[in-house]
């Protein structure tokens, strides 16, 4: 059975054959389900509890 990814940032399931993976220089794998993902931890360093459209909005 395929083994489905969450995304790193907003922690929704991937579905299989989709999303983004990213590799860091230190081996870190990072899968990102969309490029808006993708943008807002990478470039923009947004935090995803404070980010309105996560699973994880308001935890602490």
């Amino acid at each position: 059975m395929p083994r489905r990814n969450i995304c790193s940032f907003c922690q929704y399931d991937i579905p299989i054959g989709r999303g983004i993976m990213y590799v860091r220089k230190d081996g870190t794998i990072l899968h990102f389900c969309s490029k808006k993902c993708r943008n807002a931890m990478l470039e923009q360093k947004k935090n995803p509890r404070k980010t309105r459209w996560t699973k994880v909005y308001g935890q602490e």
